[in-house]
């Protein structure tokens, strides 16, 4: 029986099983993907998908009329009208993106289904029917015009799978989670294979596509196409032109603001290859006349075609001089410094900090480049979310769209799992333009945690508090990476024998000092976060126990594996330290025992990583080769082999004779049944009870 026939009165749509809903003529396949995501969360909740009719029988109503709302692009509308015995919805869009949003809506406030429902591990509640109040609906204007993710740096997304490039199977989660936010545009990931899906399955799914700032119109490197020619404008520059071209007309068809710019292979400089392009001029007018030369080829195939250029790295620092000039209309896109503010980014040892954002006489349009996560060598939050307080976030973007900054709002998500805070609150503010800071810990905890959401909140609050400040600035703060690149350049120095010299790229952290003063700023500065996630840590944990299974795991795979994660780095930074420290004074054996207790905490950290990977996440952190704890492991277990050479070698037994074995022994022992050296642990373990470490 139809829900329509139920004696329910009119003033409520009754969903159940037996809901039928009538499709828009010929729908598109980016509407066939919404279409079979909203059935197949109908089916979640019900036990089966609503049945296909005719307009004239249907309970739910869907059309697509672009005169039908003067609110203009991606916008809807849900009226109801009465039925027999209950109300009968129409859902009606602008455009093919406007119903794709419609039908999310409909999955998130009608069926329960939350935005992160893939990444929480949170399934919709089994129903038998859900009364919809029948009241009109007017989909809110988005407060950005041009709103998306760069999936960048996502290592994980890419070991999660055996298969390379990545199947649709990874991209599909990401690209819903996306359009869920009301996300619009997407780049798909970072210099993947020509034959890969990622861009194809993000057209299918109905999203703007873009491009990395490195491949201008999403173009082939051209080093790629032409490994034997100079990648010199000036010289091929015909070849050059011939690569864009392709780009333009293979994605002619689609979705795309097409990105403009012009920089060296790999990501760099150009000049860094074309040394010819020595003052900044020269190098603005290549710049320049590359740039227009793009949007000249575009604009003669498609007149009118969105495009932006990246105001970043060294192209901000000659655009600010008056070295480089952009066609009218190029939507110039700003970036933060990777961690949250809207200031030039710190190159090695050299942070300027110089505004980034449009000033009064800068031609319009402009957007923003921000990141939620960020990859750097140095102190950024790359598999933890982005530890800078809530306010300054909504505070930087706030400002942006201020200087009208407010066309574009492209976000870095990583690998999306780790950041999913932070991505909730941007989209506040892309979508609205404002977000409560002091509101947003709980809201985001009332969602997951609704029993304990002021709990959790509170320890989201703590969480962030507690990373390390390393610098005078608030966004001066620790994310994972902080653990492991400076811990591995120390030991690197021990280990060559460099312990006469600063490391140099770590005195972005520690200023111009000895390396002792150097590990002694890494071991108080650890130590001290050590313990407040320690004692956050301990709280978490105990809150996860009260929780119900299906919040407990998600609160241990978000907050308390974040938690343990830089507690264990913290202290395995700190026993690293320590370790060095005890080698600068000649205390070998207590520089091999700190060691020791460097490489437990990392296993630690690794451990809890390994932890997180259940059920489909399995094999997540596979391809951890950013922040690299594997490698970190190796680093450290290396330095404390490194320290047997000096007092427990050449036969590593001697440590043991030493400090371990009884004395009576000492005098007497035979070496055909006392000479098996101890393995590292082993002797380390039996070193730190004899030392009280």
């Amino acid at each position: 029986m139809s829900a329509r026939a139920s004696t329910m009165k009119s003033d409520h749509l009754i969903l159940s099983r037996n809901t039928t809903i009538a499709f828009p003529e010929t729908p598109t396949v980016p509407v066939r993907n919404a279409l079979g995501i909203f059935a197949r969360d109908f089916a979640k909740v019900f036990g089966a998908a609503p049945l296909g009719v005719g307009r004239g029988s249907a309970d739910i109503v869907l059309t697509i009329d672009p005169d039908a709302d003067a609110r203009g692009p991606e916008s809807f509308s849900i009226d109801f009208s009465d039925g027999a015995g209950s109300a009968v919805s129409h859902v009606t869009a602008n455009d093919e993106l406007g119903l794709i949003y419609a039908l999310l809506h409909l999955s998130e406030h009608w069926l329960g289904v939350d935005p992160f429902w893939f990444w929480a591990d949170r399934e919709p509640q089994r129903l038998e029917t859900i009364a919809v109040p029948a009241r009109a609906f007017r989909s809110p204007k988005r407060r950005v015009r041009y709103r998306g993710w760069f999936v960048n740096d996502e290592v994980c997304l890419i070991g999660w799978t055996e298969i390379y490039p990545p199947p649709a199977e990874i991209w599909k989660p990401v690209f819903e989670t996306l359009l869920r936010l009301g996300g619009n545009l997407v780049i798909p990931g970072t210099d993947l294979p020509r034959d890969g899906v990622q861009t194809a399955v993000a057209a299918e799914m109905g999203l703007h596509v873009s491009h990395h700032h490195a491949e201008p119109l999403g173009a082939e490197m051209f080093f790629r196409a032409h490994p034997d020619q100079e990648a010199s404008f000036d010289r091929n520059g015909a070849l050059f032109e011939a690569l864009w071209r392709e780009a333009i007309e293979r994605q002619k068809d689609q979705r795309v603001v097409w990105a403009l710019g012009f920089r060296g292979q790999g990501d760099c400089p150009f000049w860094e290859q074309d040394p010819a392009y020595d003052t900044p001029e020269r190098q603005g007018a290549l710049i320049s006349r590359a740039v227009q030369r793009q949007y000249d080829l575009l604009q003669a195939i498609l007149p009118g075609a969105p495009c932006l250029t990246y105001v970043y790295g060294e192209i901000a620092e000659l655009y600010r001089a008056g070295h480089i000039e952009f066609p009218p209309g190029v939507m110039r896109i700003w970036s933060d410094n990777g961690y949250g503010r809207m200031v030039s980014r710190r190159q090695h040892n050299h942070s300027l900090r110089v505004p980034s954002l449009p000033e009064p006489q800068d031609q319009g349009p402009h957007g923003i480049y921000y990141h939620a996560t960020f990859h750097d060598l140095q102190a950024s939050s790359h598999l933890t979310m982005l530890p800078v307080a809530s306010s300054l976030i909504i505070g930087e973007l706030q400002a942006a769209f201020a200087a009208g900054a407010d066309a574009l709002l492209l976000v870095n998500c990583g690998n999306v799992r780790p950041h999913l805070y932070t991505l909730d609150l941007i989209a506040q503010l892309w979508n609205h333009g404002y977000a409560d800071a002091a509101l947003a810990p709980s809201e985001f905890a009332g969602r997951y945690f609704p029993q304990q959401s002021e709990a959790v909140s509170e320890l989201i609050r703590r969480h962030i508090a507690c990373a390390i400040a390393y610098g005078p600035h608030d966004d001066d703060r620790a994310g994972d990476e902080f653990y492991h690149h400076p811990a591995r350049s120390l030991a690197g120095h021990v280990m060559r024998g460099e312990t006469d010299r600063t490391a140099e790229d770590l005195i972005w952290a520690t200023g111009r000092v000895s390396l002792r003063d150097q590990a002694r700023w890494f071991e108080e500065h650890a130590a001290a976060a050590a313990e407040r996630y320690r004692r956050l840590e301990q709280d978490c944990d105990q809150l996860a126990q009260s929780l119900a299974e299906d919040q407990a795991v998600f609160f241990r795979d978000f907050l308390l594996f974040q938690t343990r994660f830089h507690r264990s780095s913290a202290q395995g930074l700190s026993f690293l330290a320590n370790s060095i420290l005890a080698f600068l004074d000649g205390a070998y054996p207590q520089a091999f025992v700190h060691a020791a207790q460097s490489v437990w905490a990392y296993r630690e950290t690794l451990s809890a990583m390994e932890n997180s990977e259940h059920g489909k996440w399995q094999h997540f952190f596979r391809a951890d080769w950013l922040t690299n704890v594997k490698i970190t492991l190796y680093t450290v277990e290396s330095l404390r082999s490194f320290y047997r050479m000096f007092g427990d070698g050449p036969d590593f037994f001697l440590w043991h004779k030493a400090y371990l074995m009884p004395e009576r022994e000492k005098k007497i022992y035979l070496e055909n049944t006392h000479r098996n050296p101890p393995s590292d642990d082993a002797l380390a373990q039996r070193l730190k009870v004899h030392f009280g470490m």
